[in-house]
C-alpha cells in the first residue's frame, strides 16, 4: 500500500511523530531532540510555528520555504540525528536492512493546513496536548513546548485557558 502525501511549496503542515512502541524517550533525551531540530533547520531551513514534546510523541506545525516541499527529508534528518548514538531499540531484520534502530515509528502523520481557522485549531491542539494527556492542568505549565513563545507573540493572553471544545481535530 502506498501512502500519498500532499507536497506544496511554502505550505504549513501539522505533524505527529511517535516513538516506536510509544517508548517514553523524548523528554529523557530532550537536549538531543532540540539539537536534532537545530541541525535540521540549519541545513534545510523551515519555521517551527508551534511545537509540543511529550514523552512518547510530539506535535508540531511548520511553515516551509516558498521554494521547498521536502518535509519528509527534514523528518529523516531529525530522526536520524536524534537516533545516532542512542543504544536502545530492538532491531529486527527488516529494520536492520533499512539501518533503523527501533526508536521511531517508521511513518509520521501530516496534515496540510488549509486556512487560518485550521491553523488556529492545530496550534491550540498542540498547546493543549499536555493537558489532554494529564501531564499538567494548564498549557503554560508544560515546559516542553512553544506555549510561552505563543503568549509572547500575542497569540494567547497570559492565564487565558484554551477552549477544549475547539480541540477536536479531523483525525480524532
Amino acid at each position: 500500500m502506498r501512502y500519498r502525501r500532499v507536497y506544496q511549496p511554502g505550505a504549513r503542515y501539522f505533524f505527529t511523530v511517535v516513538t516506536e512502541n510509544r517508548r517514553p524517550l523524548l523528554i529523557e533525551h530532550i537536549d538531543r531532540l532540540r539539537e536534532s531540530f537545530r541541525v535540521c533547520v540549519k541545513r534545510h531551513p523551515f519555521e517551527i510555528e508551534a511545537i509540543v514534546v511529550l514523552p512518547d510523541h510530539l506535535h508540531t506545525l511548520w511553515r516551509l520555504p516558498d521554494d521547498d516541499i521536502n518535509f519528509s527529508m527534514r523528518w529523516m534528518v531529525i530522526k536520524r540525528h536524534f537516533s545516532t548514538g542512542l543504544p536502545m531499540g530492538v532491531v529486527g531484520s527488516s529494520k536492520a536492512k533499512k539501518r533503523e534502530k527501533g526508536i521511531w515509528q517508521r511513518r509520521f502523520w501530516e496534515h496540510m493546513i488549509r486556512d487560518e481557522e485550521d491553523w488556529r485549531r492545530h496550534v491550540d491542539y498542540i498547546h493543549y496536548n499536555p493537558v489532554k494527556h494529564g501531564y499538567v492542568s494548564k498549557p503554560e505549565d508544560w515546559e516542553y513546548g512553544s506555549f510561552q513563545q505563543a503568549v509572547r507573540k500575542g497569540w494567547y493572553e497570559a492565564g487565558v485557558a484554551i477552549d477544549e471544545e475547539v480541540l477536536v481535530l479531523d483525525f480524532e
